[in-house]
Protein backbone atom coordinates (compact mmCIF):
# COMPACT_ATOMS: atom_id res chain seq x y z
CA UNK A 1 0.00 0.00 0.00
CA UNK A 2 2.51 2.35 1.05
CA UNK A 3 4.77 1.60 -2.05
CA UNK A 4 1.44 1.99 -4.21
CA UNK A 5 1.24 5.45 -2.83
CA UNK A 6 4.83 6.41 -3.16
CA UNK A 7 4.84 5.60 -6.60
CA UNK A 8 1.66 8.15 -7.10
CA UNK A 9 4.10 10.75 -5.75
CA UNK A 10 6.65 9.99 -7.91
CA UNK A 11 4.81 10.02 -10.89
CA UNK A 12 2.48 12.66 -10.46
CA UNK A 13 4.09 15.36 -8.16
CA UNK A 14 7.52 16.99 -8.66
CA UNK A 15 9.81 17.53 -5.85
CA UNK A 16 10.95 21.12 -5.40
CA UNK A 17 14.41 20.03 -5.42
CA UNK A 18 14.35 18.54 -9.59
CA UNK A 19 17.70 19.35 -11.05
CA UNK A 20 16.77 21.63 -13.52
CA UNK A 21 20.03 20.34 -15.81
CA UNK A 22 17.63 17.53 -16.82
CA UNK A 23 14.76 20.05 -18.18
CA UNK A 24 14.35 18.95 -21.56
CA UNK A 25 15.18 21.49 -24.43
CA UNK A 26 11.15 21.23 -25.12
CA UNK A 27 10.77 22.79 -22.20
CA UNK A 28 12.80 26.01 -23.28
CA UNK A 29 11.34 26.49 -26.85
CA UNK A 30 7.63 26.54 -25.53
CA UNK A 31 8.95 29.13 -22.48
CA UNK A 32 10.86 30.95 -25.26
CA UNK A 33 7.44 30.52 -27.20
CA UNK A 34 5.14 31.72 -24.99
CA UNK A 35 6.84 34.77 -24.15
CA UNK A 36 6.86 35.84 -27.54
CA UNK A 37 3.07 34.78 -28.12
CA UNK A 38 2.35 36.99 -24.87
CA UNK A 39 4.74 39.80 -26.51
CA UNK A 40 2.86 39.72 -29.67
CA UNK A 41 -0.75 40.24 -27.58
CA UNK A 42 0.80 42.92 -25.92
CA UNK A 43 -1.14 45.46 -27.71
CA UNK A 44 -4.06 43.80 -28.24
CA UNK A 45 -3.69 44.02 -31.64
CA UNK A 46 -2.30 40.28 -33.43
CA UNK A 47 -0.99 41.37 -36.76
CA UNK A 48 0.61 38.61 -39.30
CA UNK A 49 3.83 40.33 -39.00
CA UNK A 50 3.81 39.48 -35.60
CA UNK A 51 3.03 35.66 -35.96
CA UNK A 52 4.89 35.17 -38.73
CA UNK A 53 7.65 36.89 -36.86
CA UNK A 54 7.38 34.23 -34.20
CA UNK A 55 7.08 31.24 -36.30
CA UNK A 56 10.49 32.50 -38.04
CA UNK A 57 12.39 33.11 -34.53
CA UNK A 58 10.83 30.30 -33.08
CA UNK A 59 11.77 27.56 -36.64
CA UNK A 60 15.54 29.32 -37.08
CA UNK A 61 16.67 29.86 -33.27
CA UNK A 62 15.57 25.96 -32.44
CA UNK A 63 16.28 24.43 -36.07
CA UNK A 64 13.00 23.10 -36.39
CA UNK A 65 10.59 22.17 -39.17
CA UNK A 66 7.46 24.13 -39.93
CA UNK A 67 5.23 20.92 -38.30
CA UNK A 68 7.62 21.11 -35.22
CA UNK A 69 7.21 24.63 -34.98
CA UNK A 70 3.63 24.50 -35.06
CA UNK A 71 3.56 21.98 -32.71
CA UNK A 72 5.69 23.72 -30.06
CA UNK A 73 3.99 26.94 -30.55
CA UNK A 74 0.56 24.91 -30.29
CA UNK A 75 1.75 23.64 -26.66
CA UNK A 76 3.41 27.50 -25.56
CA UNK A 77 -0.21 28.31 -25.94
CA UNK A 78 -1.86 25.74 -23.82
CA UNK A 79 0.76 26.45 -21.29
CA UNK A 80 0.00 29.95 -21.64
CA UNK A 81 -4.14 29.70 -20.77
CA UNK A 82 -2.81 27.09 -17.67
CA UNK A 83 -0.55 29.61 -16.55
CA UNK A 84 -0.75 31.94 -13.50
CA UNK A 85 2.01 34.76 -15.11
CA UNK A 86 5.27 34.76 -16.32
CA UNK A 87 7.01 33.23 -13.09
CA UNK A 88 6.75 29.50 -14.70
CA UNK A 89 8.61 30.86 -18.24
CA UNK A 90 11.19 33.06 -17.28
CA UNK A 91 12.37 31.17 -13.87
CA UNK A 92 13.22 28.51 -16.54
CA UNK A 93 15.45 30.65 -18.33
CA UNK A 94 16.83 32.33 -15.99
CA UNK A 95 17.91 28.81 -14.70
CA UNK A 96 18.82 27.16 -18.31
CA UNK A 97 20.32 30.32 -20.09
CA UNK A 98 23.62 32.20 -19.67
CA UNK A 99 23.02 36.15 -19.70
CA UNK A 100 24.20 36.16 -23.45
CA UNK A 101 21.25 34.14 -24.45
CA UNK A 102 18.54 36.13 -22.24
CA UNK A 103 20.00 38.79 -24.16
CA UNK A 104 19.55 37.48 -26.79
CA UNK A 105 15.32 36.47 -25.92
CA UNK A 106 14.79 40.07 -24.90
CA UNK A 107 16.16 40.81 -29.30
CA UNK A 108 13.59 38.25 -30.02
CA UNK A 109 10.81 40.36 -28.22
CA UNK A 110 11.97 43.52 -29.76
CA UNK A 111 11.85 41.72 -32.79
CA UNK A 112 8.08 40.72 -32.84
CA UNK A 113 7.19 44.07 -31.25
CA UNK A 114 8.68 46.20 -34.19
CA UNK A 115 7.43 43.54 -36.99
CA UNK A 116 4.23 45.16 -36.99
CA UNK A 117 6.18 48.21 -37.60
CA UNK A 118 4.44 50.61 -35.18
CA UNK A 119 5.97 49.99 -31.43
CA UNK A 120 3.11 50.03 -28.41
CA UNK A 121 3.36 50.83 -25.11
CA UNK A 122 2.04 48.05 -23.95
CA UNK A 123 4.84 46.42 -25.90
CA UNK A 124 7.41 48.29 -24.67
CA UNK A 125 6.52 47.68 -20.90
CA UNK A 126 6.23 44.43 -21.66
CA UNK A 127 9.65 43.59 -23.05
CA UNK A 128 10.65 45.86 -20.01
CA UNK A 129 9.19 43.79 -17.46
CA UNK A 130 10.45 40.42 -19.46
CA UNK A 131 13.58 41.64 -19.38
CA UNK A 132 13.85 42.14 -15.57
CA UNK A 133 12.60 39.03 -14.93
CA UNK A 134 15.33 37.21 -16.24
CA UNK A 135 17.89 39.83 -14.83
CA UNK A 136 18.88 41.69 -18.59
CA UNK A 137 20.16 45.12 -17.37
CA UNK A 138 18.44 48.39 -18.39
CA UNK A 139 21.54 49.30 -20.54
CA UNK A 140 21.43 46.02 -22.20
CA UNK A 141 17.56 46.35 -22.41
CA UNK A 142 17.87 49.71 -24.40
CA UNK A 143 21.10 48.49 -26.77
CA UNK A 144 19.51 45.70 -27.49
CA UNK A 145 16.39 47.82 -28.81
CA UNK A 146 18.26 50.56 -30.46
CA UNK A 147 20.21 47.56 -32.12
CA UNK A 148 16.87 46.00 -33.51
CA UNK A 149 14.98 49.34 -34.43
CA UNK A 150 18.37 50.45 -36.63
CA UNK A 151 18.53 46.80 -38.21
CA UNK A 152 14.62 47.40 -39.61
CA UNK A 153 15.58 50.63 -40.95
CA UNK A 154 16.52 50.72 -44.82
CA UNK A 155 19.62 52.43 -44.73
Amino acid sequence: MISTVKRFFDKHIKSSSVNTDNVPDHSLQIATAALLIEMMRADTELSVEEQKKISETIRTKFQMTDTETAEVLQLAEEKIWKSTGYFEFTSLLNKRLSHEQKIKVVEHLWEVAFADAILDKHEEYMVRKIAGLIHVSHKDFIETKLRVKKSLTPN
